[in-house]
């Protein structure tokens, strides 16, 4: 494997996870091997805080001088909580036996949510292994005090100031949706704001100080989202903010003064402070290049507990990722960290943007990363067409070694989001949910017809992915065996009903909304399964997988290659004991990829 490669891999990455009133970053950094966190202070000067064996992540406790530490072991996700006292800094970083538990249980789930004065919440599932809980944990005392435990997938809540009441946001009876739940626990009864069965999204949820009103990331009777206000009490909304042809999210300062706004512009985000209440445009936020802020694949901002500082999160195609500090008062904006240093002198590629025609009319976006070299001494340049997971996720302009790998090696890269795609719509990613999976893999023939157009060689073309592009990665050597040379398939599903049996029970309800349900939707499922139509792969196939996965079972992977290799079709599978849904460990990362990278060399590298 070329060194610049493995210097890709190399590359530091920066995630704020909080910032204090004195301007102090908890940062994560994976500069050890696996993200591990560290605090930057107001002259730059980094501590480094954990050595734990596996990635973890954090948050200040308010009004004290100590950070809530999330953690799990080996890539399961079974998140435990304890806390690390910073009035003293180590001088040294901090193993798990150094820390002090808080929440700890690795039979179960323990996800932190949120933080206040004297208190943290968090959502578990340790009552029936399958419904997550709201749980708010006193500080002082050490008692918990429920405010949610009527069933349901918590994927975020908002407590209000005195912690005797949340907002919870719900899975939805549809596929990216969410409901909105007033919960106050002691035997109150939870009063539903938005119907469980909206098709839409209710996202990042926020209390304004006063406790009446919301703000809310929503695309309820649109397709993009925008940010509003919801009036608890009336239940009357009022939008703030909006960006017609794009989604829009924000992020509400404590104080209710500030409304840190993100335009998403086909993966590129653009930052904007607006008046908390009214959602007045005040300034824009300079960002240091094309680039992207938040989830996917990086955490959302944060502010600090006076609303005077927000951390944010960047990265771009030529910046692993760094941590920017905003000063909301003067809308400065500065970047105190530096991920990029390792790789001065090499030439990183940026990508360009395109709509790629499919065949029923609709249009693909797609980036493409070019080779500077245009092509091999062997011919056109070979491609590979590299697929997001979710599906309800986005391809955006961040920093992706394997991409910059693969073009460095000569590869054009094709990075697309098929329908099934969040950043363009509610129609889009609705555009491939149960019975209409297949078009999403449709789109990957539509990518391959428009090769020749960019004097590509369509006779070695491979597909890597993971997670659901996992899926898509097989799907396409299945359903599509004359089009693909070769596939990477990471921590993919190779059947949709195995997948469905297998997968943890949290997770079962949520998957079958965008996939279709056992119950019903069993014979579709099993059709468009690539381990139904294992016969029909002939592409060489390269597997990773992580054996603690508990999203998709490493079974996923085990008997798909089982198959394929009763077949003689040439098949590796690399299997890592101490990951889980994907690889946090930079050894791991280092040791499969470049293993994969040599394996496409291999199968695309030889003349057509």
């Amino acid at each position: 494997m070329p060194n610049e490669i493995r210097r890709l891999l190399r590359a530091p990455v920066w995630r704020a996870f909080d910032v204090d009133d004195q301007g102090r970053v908890l940062a994560g950094t994976d500069e050890s091997g696996t993200i591990q966190l560290a605090e930057i202070d107001t002259q730059g000067v980094i501590t480094p805080l954990t050595a734990l064996a596996g990635a973890c992540s954090g948050r200040y406790l308010v009004g004290q001088r100590a950070i809530v530490v999330q953690h799990d072991q080996a890539g399961d996700e079974r998140q435990q909580l304890s806390v690390l006292d910073l009035k003293r800094l180590p001088t040294v970083p901090l193993g798990l036996g150094e820390l002090t538990p808080m929440v700890g249980d690795p039979s179960f789930f323990h996800n932190l949510l949120d933080v206040g004065p004297g208190w943290v919440a968090y959502a578990t599932n340790r009552r029936n292994s399958v419904d997550f809980d709201l749980v708010v944990r006193d500080l002082a005392s050490g008692s918990e005090r429920i405010l949610h435990d009527q069933g349901g997938a918590i994927e975020e809540a908002a407590v209000g100031s005195a912690a005797r009441s949340a907002v919870v946001a719900l899975s939805g009876l549809q596929a990216m949706a969410q409901q909105l739940v007033l919960v106050a626990g002691d035997s109150e009864p939870a009063i539903a704001l938005t119907g469980r069965d909206e098709p839409a999204q209710h996202n990042r949820p926020a209390w304004y100080p006063d406790g009446r009103f919301l703000m809310v990331t929503t695309d309820r009777d649109r397709d993009h989202t925008v940010l509003a206000r919801l009036d608890v009490e009336s239940r009357s909304w009022t939008e703030l903010v909006s960006c017609p042809g794009h989604d829009v999210t924000g992020w509400l300062s404590p104080d209710g003064r500030w409304l840190l706004a993100m335009t998403n512009q086909d993966g590129v985000c653009e930052l904007a402070l607006h008046d908390g209440r009214t959602g007045a445009h005040l300034r824009g936020l300079p960002l240091p290049d094309q680039g992207w802020v938040g989830p996917p694949g990086t955490p959302d901002p944060v502010w600090s507990p006076s609303s005077e500082f927000v951390a944010i999160s960047f990265t771009s195609p030529v910046t692993p990722g760094d941590i920017l500090l905003v000063e909301a008062g003067s809308g400065s904006v500065r970047t105190i960290t530096d991920s990029g240093a390792v790789l001065d002198g090499l030439e990183l590629v940026q990508p360009t943007s395109h709509l790629v025609p499919a065949a029923d009319g609709e249009s693909i976006p797609c980036f493409l990363y070019r080779p500077r070299t245009g092509g091999r001494e062997d011919g056109p340049a070979t491609a590979v067409v590299h697929i997001h997971g979710g599906p309800e996720s986005q391809a955006v302009r961040n920093f992706n070694p394997v991409v910059q790998g693969l073009v460095s090696a000569g590869h054009a890269v094709l990075v697309p989001n098929v329908r099934g795609s969040t950043g363009y719509g509610k129609r889009w990613y609705s555009a491939d949910d149960v019975g209409l999976r297949m078009n999403a893999v449709d789109d990957l023939a539509a990518l391959h017809r428009w090769l020749p157009q960019l004097g590509l060689d369509g006779d070695r073309v491979a597909l890597w992915g993971g997670s659901y592009g996992g899926y898509m990665v097989l799907a396409g050597l299945a359903f599509q065996p004359e089009l693909w040379a070769a596939g990477v398939d990471i921590v993919g599903i190779s059947s949709l009903v195995t997948f469905l049996e297998n997968t943890s029970a949290y997770r079962r309800a949520q998957r079958e909304h965008e996939y279709g349900s056992l119950a019903d939707d069993r014979e579709l499922l099993t059709s468009i399964s690539p381990l139904s139509r294992v016969a029909e792969i002939e592409a060489p196939l390269f597997v990773i997988h992580g054996a603690n996965d508990p999203r998709v079972p490493l079974t996923e992977a085990e008997q798909l290659v089982a198959a394929l290799r009763t077949r003689g079709v040439p098949c590796e599978l690399l299997v890592f004991p101490d990951e889980g849904h994907g690889l946090a460990k930079r050894a791991n990362r280092l040791d499969a990829y470049s293993r994969a990278l040599d394996f496409l060399e291999a199968h695309l590298g030889k003349p057509a």
